[in-house]
């Protein structure tokens, strides 16, 4: 007795060509994520240098020298540096929502800085969130070798 093999293949296709979509979706969301997140990772070294440089000195260290002191981070003045670098690179433009926090440790003499932005995902896989948020550190020290 031979069988009937008849039958349909649609609903195969069909199921494949979902999952390669949900695939791709995952991929293309992953990837923006993760540009997203070497985008701030540079950002948050640029900002963090910037806030212990002029934070230390309050002006250029590497074009005015630092004179015969020890060098002296302030919070306030780090944050305000970081801040006029964030709006100097255009970086609140670029990435709005951009929030930023400074963090000094003065004994260590280091800048600690903390970025995060808002990222909309270019595709919307089912169970994912609409909005992401990424985030980057950066930390910097200003040191005087004797």
């Amino acid at each position: 007795m031979r069988r009937d093999e008849r039958g349909s293949t649609i609903p195969l296709i069909i199921g494949f060509a979902l999952v390669l979509a949900l695939v791709v979706g995952f991929v293309v969301d992953a990837t923006a994520a993760y540009l997203r997140r070497q985008a701030l990772d540079t950002l948050a070294d640029g900002a963090a240098l910037r806030g212990a440089d002029l934070g230390a000195a309050g002006t250029e260290v590497y074009a005015g020298g630092l004179g015969a002191d020890d060098l002296h981070l302030t919070a306030i003045t780090a944050q305000h540096a970081v801040h006029a670098y964030l709006v100097q690179v255009g970086a609140y433009r670029h990435y709005p929502g951009l929030t930023a926090s400074v963090t000094l440790d003065a004994a260590a003499q280091r800048v600690q800085v903390h970025l995060q932005a808002p990222l909309h995902l270019p595709l919307r896989i089912p169970g994912s969130p609409a909005h992401a948020t990424v985030g980057a550190e950066g930390e910097a020290s200003v040191l005087v070798d004797r």
